[in-house]
């Protein structure tokens, strides 16, 4: 499994924020960071997203958007983005991505969404995205883990 994940999406205001609080809860064995493509450095996370989150018993009120940069590229062991544009651009930015970086639900074939400037019906729909693609990340590293262990220990698969 792998042990560091980061999370990029365009303004690391709103999705990617509350993709890695998410993912951190579901992989707590996992280092979690999350970075933009575009960020308004420094900015909090939307309200909404905020709001959100606090029902998931989350807290993103700490959160502060930052860019992503290479140093963050190359310690990630797998890079989630949102949507397949993001995937190129990253690729292209920095190549050492490549091979590590699949959309968030890539499982399903989808971009999730930007909700920002959206209303709070949007943010929960891209939420519930959000979700769906962490279940399916979840299962998938999990099972990628035990498979791992049980080859490691000479066990048959």
């Amino acid at each position: 499994m792998p042990r560091t994940i980061l999370v990029v999406c365009l303004g690391n205001v709103c999705r990617s924020p509350m993709a890695a609080v998410l993912i951190s809860r579901a992989l707590p064995g996992c280092e979690v960071t999350s970075a933009g493509l575009a960020p308004p450095v420094g900015a909090a996370a939307d309200p909404r997203a905020v709001q959100l989150l606090a029902q998931e018993g989350c807290d993103l009120t700490s959160h502060r958007a930052r860019a992503v940069d290479g140093d963050l590229v190359t310690s990630a062991d797998l890079v989630l983005v949102m949507e397949s544009l993001q995937r190129e651009t990253l690729e292209e930015r920095f190549p050492q991505s490549r091979g590590k970086t699949f959309r968030l639900c890539e499982s399903m074939d989808l971009d999730v969404p930007d909700p920002y400037g959206c209303s709070r019906q949007m943010f929960s729909i891209v939420l519930e995205m959000i979700k769906q693609g962490i279940t399916c990340w979840s299962s998938q590293l999990e099972l990628e883990d035990t498979v791992a262990s049980a080859d490691s220990h000479g066990e048959a698969t």
